[in-house]
């Protein structure tokens, strides 16, 4: 019989571990290597331009790769459950092989072409390769649940089979015995599209910061290991303003897209700590990024609703406030705040932010200044960040607005200090708002504070060529930690948990004080073990109560609790 196979690629756009690519091949006779595009997706749906790029970077490097090894990419249009049984009529195919995607909308599209392959006789080859563990049996340990805390999360992994090896890189040898049916017209009918082609307006685009595809994904490991190498031998690395730029070591976009192997990853992290510490014996800290990325996918693997607050069990349902103007000026960085305001812009122009940006930014819509639904950032991300994923992204957005996993909300990053502190000099405004570019580096966190004379000598006058504070953050951040305070007051009645933390007092002495006490960094660390610096709201209580709710819990959607609601904007 002769077998005739399509391997489908979605994630994991590359040749190194990829297991289900790997085992498609044995035995077939015929391999098409295809992606499928939708056009009508590409022109409606709230992804931006920079990850369109960085998406068809990738293919046209896998397309690259398998021309080495007399194969091409067969770039299709249309939707999968229309393409599907067409191709397997046309191409008269026999296996399909694609990798597992744990994520429920990817789950239930997956069903649909099961379906479709099983009424046609095709054999289907399914394997986990885009997270470490096979998130299934993660939850399967945990009697049926998904594990809500970071330390449940680490506990059950400790119980599991150590994480699988990456398969073997797919090479010429692999596919000698695999015919690659190929017309002359490939480029024309299979072919990567263009942006042009898909309806993007490239006028004014600048290039590309991030080059996609697994090519670069490997060199960038590579200049990685070597950075933690140093780290490994020597000392943790310190935040300077060069933190905050899109630095060539950094991996999270090709892991979002699979160019990168997130066990291939694993194993080389693995492999220098041994060496470097010369012990079996390995901190889980040079795991926290994937590890925390492992937890998202975890928790958000069997809840459709994860990235909205209705009908989200794992989500704290707090009555945040509707305001699409002072969203708008956040999203377009026009807050009048330059910290906020450039990396709003870098988010905006390059695709990528440093994640204690993403922390600060998030920490303004949200639970610090905004007071505005973590759902709003998540769409803004969703469009603009090229390593947005689902899970990730509205876990990280929970996490950051105190919705779920960590609820230390009396800690606050300042939108003045926090920067000051990375960036003494104010060089990364200076990139991003050049506007501001006049500035001494005095008065370039908080412009509006600048003398008259300084504001004309740096041809900006603030309220004319530059916003003013939208919002009074040392007012905002103490009435929205009383809200929050209110709200887990509730919630720890529900479970007769009694009160939680002091609100801190406010120490500043100005409307927009900047001169205002952080927090013990050690005392506060997310679902990755990241430790927080907020450079927070005053005070210096660093009293706290974790509350775990999820499982046995849930707190009525309807029933939100009533806080007194006072203005904060000054929006002109």
């Amino acid at each position: 019989m002769v077998v005739n196979t399509i391997h489908w690629f979605r994630k994991g756009l590359r040749l190194h571990d990829n297991p289900s690519l790997r085992d498609s091949i044995r035995g077939t006779d015929t391999l098409r290597c295809i992606y499928i595009l939708d056009p009508w997706f590409a022109g409606s749906s709230n992804v931006g331009i920079n990850r369109w790029r960085f998406l068809l970077h990738c293919l046209e490097d896998l397309d690259a790769s398998l021309r080495k090894l007399n194969s091409r990419l067969f770039v299709i249009r249309g939707q999968p459950t229309d393409v599907f049984p067409r191709l397997f009529k046309e191409w008269e195919i026999t296996r399909l092989s694609y990798e597992y995607d744990s994520e429920p909308f990817g789950k239930e599209r997956d069903a649909a072409i099961q379906k479709l392959a099983n009424e046609a006789g095709v054999e289907v080859v399914v394997r986990v390769s885009h997270t470490l563990y096979n998130l299934v049996k993660i939850i399967e340990l945990n009697d049926g649940q998904p594990p809500l805390t970071y330390k449940r999360f680490q506990t059950l992994i400790s119980r599991m089979d150590p994480v699988e090896p990456p398969a073997e890189t797919i090479t010429r040898d692999m596919m000698k015995n695999c015919a690659v049916p190929i017309r002359d017209d490939h480029d024309d009918k299979f072919g990567v599209p263009t942006l042009e082609e898909l309806g993007f307006e490239t006028e004014g685009l600048g290039s590309a910061v991030w080059q996609g595809g697994e090519t670069e994904a490997l060199k960038r490991l590579e200049q990685h290991l070597e950075k933690k190498a140093w780290v490994a031998n020597f000392d943790r690395p310190r935040m300077n303003p060069n933190s905050l730029l899109a630095s060539p070591t950094e991996l999270s976009p090709y892991l979002r897209f699979g160019c990168l192997s997130c066990r291939l990853f694993y194993f080389r992290l693995t492999e220098l700590y041994r060496k470097a510490k010369e012990s079996n014996i390995i901190p889980l800290s040079p795991y926290g990024p994937l590890l925390c990325r492992e937890f998202f996918y975890t928790t958000a693997t069997n809840n459709s609703c994860f990235d909205k607050m209705e009908g989200n069990p794992v989500c704290v349902q707090i009555p945040w406030d509707r305001n699409p103007e002072a969203l708008a000026k956040w999203a377009e960085g026009q807050t009048g705040f330059p910290w906020i305001d450039a990396i709003m812009t870098q988010l905006r122009q390059e695709g990528w932010i440093h994640h204690l940006a993403r922390r600060a930014v998030a920490c303004f819509l949200t639970r610090g200044d905004l007071w505005i639904s973590w759902e709003e950032g998540v769409k803004v991300f969703e469009e603009l960040l090229i390593d947005a994923d689902w899970s990730g992204n509205a876990g990280s957005w929970m996490w950051l607005s105190c919705s779920a996993f960590f609820q230390q909300f009396f800690q606050c990053y300042c939108p003045v200090g926090f920067g000051r502190r990375t960036d003494p000099n104010g060089d990364y405004i200076r990139r991003y708002l050049p506007v501001l570019r006049g500035f001494p580096a005095k008065y370039i966190y908080d412009p509006w504070n600048a003398p008259e004379e300084v504001q004309k000598a740096a041809k900006c006058i603030i309220g004319v060529h530059y916003p003013k504070p939208m919002v009074n953050h040392a007012e905002a951040s103490r009435i929205n930690i009383e809200r929050m305070k209110q709200i887990y007051q509730q919630l720890s009645c529900y479970r007769g948990l009694g009160l939680l933390a002091t609100v801190p007092a406010n120490s500043s002495s100005g409307a927009h004080s900047s001169n205002i006490k952080g927090v013990n960094a050690r005392s506060s660390k997310g679902p990755g073990g990241a430790p927080e610096n907020p450079a927070s709201h005053g005070g210096t209580s660093r009293t706290g109560t974790t509350l775990i709710w999820w499982s046995d819990f849930r707190f009525k959607h309807h029933e939100k609790q009533k806080v007194e609601k006072i203005p904060l904007f000054v929006l002109k």
